[in-house]
Parts: C-alpha cells; structure tokens; sequence
C-alpha cells in the first residue's frame, strides 16, 4: 500500500492499527483478574491453580515478544502483525468451550502469542515514521501508544466485571473477536506491504537463532515452574535456569545471528536499568491488579461487576497523568515521583480489612494509577531513545519481556500468599512484598540517574 506522501508528518492511517494491536495485550493481561473468582468456582480449582492462567499468558509472550520483535526487524511488521492478530480470533475461541480448566490454559497460552506482534510493530513503525519525516523524537505519538496501553490495562477489570455480569467468565473472551477482525482488516489495509525503511537482501537471508529460542525459553519456563511452587523440593528448576541461562549468553555472544544481542547491553547500561525497573515496576503492579480485585471480591464481598467499578479511578487517573506528563521530556523525574507514590500505595494496602470504607479503597485506587501514568511512559520513552535503532523491534518486544517477567512473579506471589484462609492476611502479606520491591525500585531508579542524564527526551531536550 501506498505511504502518506506528506514527508513532514506522521502517516496517521497507521495510528489506528497500532493502537489496536498494541492494546491486545494488556487487555487481555488485567480483564482475567476480575474473573479468576468465577473461573475458579466454575471449574473448582484453587487460586494457586487460577493463577495459571496469568502466568500461562505471560509466560507465551515474555518469549514470543523478543522473537516477533526479531522478525519485524527484519522484515517488517505486516505479515506477522496479520498472523498473530489472527491467532487472537482462534485462541478466544478454544476459550469459550474449554472441556476442561487445562484447555482454558492452553487457549491462554495461544492468545498470548497471538497478542505479540502489537506493541513490537508499533514501536518499529514510529522509529520508521521518525526517520522518514525527519521528527527524531515523535512524543505526541509515543505518548498516545503509552496512554492507550496504560488505559486499556487499568479499564480492563472494569470492563471485565461488566462482562462477566452480562454473560459470565466467557464473555471476557468473546471480546477477542472482533477485536481480531479489526486488527486483521486495519493491519492488511493499513500496514505497508514491505517496512518503511528498505529491507534489504542481506537482512532477509539472516536466520533465526532458534538454539538461542529454546534455552531462553527453558530459563524462563523453569524459573516460573519454581516460583509457582517455592520449595526445596524444586530447587533443582533453579539450578536448571541458571545453567541455561548461562548456555544461553555462550550461545548469543557466539552468534552472527543472535535471538537477544547481549552484546547491545556492553557499554549500554542505561538500557540495562530501564528493563530492570521495568521488571520491577510490573512485580508491584500485577501484584495489585490481579490480587487487589480478587480481595475485594472475597474479602470485602464485592461482585465482580461492583469490584470493575471500584477500580476505575486507577483508569481515569492514569490518563489524566498521562496526558499531562506526557509531552515532558523528564524521565527522571517522572521515575522518581512515580515510584515514590507506588510504594506509598502499596504501603496503604496493609491498613485494609473488611470494614474498610469504599472512599479509602477508591482513594487506594486512586494513588495506584499516578504511578500507572508515570512509569510505563518512562520506561516506554527510554527504551526509545536507548535502543539500537535497527534493533527497535527486539528492543521493545525484550522490555515488554522484562514486564511480563514482572508480571509471573506477581502471579507467582499472589497464588503463594493468597493460599491463606484468611485472605486479607493474604493481601497484607502482598502488601509487604510490593513494598519491598517498591524500596529496590527506588534505590535502582537513584543508582540509575547518570545514565538517565544522558538520554534524550522529546524534542530532543535532556531528559533528565
């Protein structure tokens, strides 16, 4: 298909299937929380069991997304954009008429691959729009692609619980649909048939480095197998993760090829501290957004349609944040203030218990979505102005990793700590780790302040 023609501005027609691919993902990663209650009841498994089907996304798409990233890379995103977004359709099929819950997580598993190609492809087309216009430093469309994730992530239990009010647990899945479709439609009509910036033949004929695949995908599957059972029992997962963890960085130092080039990370630590305070940002987060909702289901006896609707100043906070925070350059800043009111938020959480009144829980709430607002955007930006810029794709698709990484240890937490019988024992415990990993997200955030300096911000002022 044709590009805009005007050199000096953004093709808007790719905006629409950029946000839409984009926001599959966190769509589908915060609408489950609100139905892990009846999902459970529905098939009369445990909350440890239900927490399978977080991490059974997660884990798909903390390997998918690298890999996708990889080949939109090399060969732009059209053709993969199509195929994932495809598999979106089918998996919320399988979904909606599982035999049983282990089906339910293998549809998961499926629509997380499928919800790979969104984000990575976005990020590629910008840094490609970027180049082509000349604007090194698009804030206006970064800032949306960070608005509509963010947004659609927080809305999600919201609109989770009105779902499932109107046609139960299924109905989540329905969703997925004609979401597919659109994505399909846009992407085919709308996305260039070759990348926007030539492709040439010597990058066509790069292989795959599926050696590389396989051992991080073994490090990562082992190391959620430990964390959703911790004992000493299953020591052994850890010792597998380390040693293929290692084999792992043998392998790509040693690629032409390589599936994630460690090598980018020599020299570049301040792409190395954004995709750990990306990991640790999410650990606080999912730790509230999938254990929070089910507390206030069982422990403050909400319906899941009431608990959407309490959390709905998270959604509307985070996009006032981010719509005023979003043209600023100061990534620092914006970390700082960030991290600072996620750790206070996760500090309230010890204070709740079934008395609590609704103004303290929405006023809880309301402090989580500040640092929604604030940090994703942060990180997003840096990522940006960090990367390679012929490695966007992987980049981006590698930090999305390190959030999902985040993520299954949230996951991970919650099904261990909501084991309790007394399940605001269980939120209060929640509460502490959150607020130890909140305190480690602080000190790296200050640690990582030269690096930040160094950064560029929009418009190509300091970001510091």
């Amino acid at each position: 298909m044709a590009i805009s023609q005007n050199k000096s501005y953004f093709n808007n027609k790719l905006i629409a299937p950029m946000i839409l691919g984009s926001i599959l993902n966190p769509i589908n990663s915060s609408i489950i929380s609100v139905a892990l209650i009846p999902i459970g009841k529905a098939f009369s498994v445990s909350p440890s069991q239900t927490a399978w089907l977080i991490s059974a996304l997660y884990l798909a798409t903390a390997i998918g997304q690298p890999v996708v990233g990889k080949l939109i890379d090399l060969y732009g995103p059209r053709l993969l954009f199509l195929i994932a977004t495809s598999l979106v359709g089918i998996s919320s099929f399988i979904a909606i008429f599982p035999p049983n819950f282990w089906w339910l997580v293998v549809a998961r598993v499926l629509l997380g691959l499928g919800t790979c190609a969104g984000y990575p492809a976005s990020m590629y087309l910008i840094r490609s729009e970027a180049e082509r216009t000349g604007e090194d430093s698009p804030a206006k469309i970064l800032t949306l692609l960070a608005i509509a994730n963010q947004t659609i992530a927080v809305i999600g239990p919201t609109l989770g619980g009105l779902l499932i009010g109107l046609g139960g647990w299924q109905s989540i899945f329905m969703m997925n649909i004609p979401l597919s479709f659109a994505c399909i439609i846009l992407g085919y009509t709308r996305f260039p048939k070759a990348s926007l910036t030539s492709v040439g033949s010597e990058k066509r004929h790069i292989s795959i480095d599926i050696t590389g695949i396989i051992f991080f995908g073994i490090t990562l599957i082992s190391t959620l197998l430990f964390l959703m059972s911790p004992n000493l029992n299953s020591i052994y997962l850890i010792i597998i993760s380390i040693i293929t963890g290692i084999i792992f960085i043998i392998t790509e130092l040693r690629s032409k090829a390589p599936f994630i080039d460690v090598r980018m990370f020599k020299g570049n630590s301040p792409l190395l501290f954004t995709y750990a305070r990306s990991l640790l940002t999410a650990t606080v987060t999912y730790c509230m957004l999938y254990g929070f909702p089910q507390w206030l289901e069982k422990g403050r006896g909400l319906s899941p349609s009431q608990t959407g609707l309490v959390l709905m100043p998270m959604f509307l906070m985070s996009i006032i944040v981010s719509k005023l925070t979003g043209k600023s350059p100061s990534i620092r800043l914006k970390l700082i203030v960030g991290g600072f009111i996620q750790l206070l938020a996760i500090l309230l959480v010890l204070f709740i218990n079934k008395d609590s009144s609704l103004a303290s829980l929405l006023a809880i709430v309301s402090f989580l979505g500040i640092p929604q607002g604030l940090l994703s955007l942060a990180n997003q930006n840096a990522v940006y102005f960090q990367a390679n810029k012929s490695q966007i794709g992987a980049s981006s698709g590698l930090l999305r990793t390190f959030m999902y990484m985040g993520a299954m240890i949230a996951s991970a937490g919650n099904g261990l700590f909501l084991k309790s019988e007394s399940i605001t024992t269980g939120m209060h415990q929640i509460a502490i780790f959150g607020a130890g990993i909140g305190i480690i997200l602080m000190i790296i955030t200050l640690v990582g302040f030269k690096g930040l300096q160094e950064e560029k911000g929009g418009g190509g002022s300091s970001a510091s």
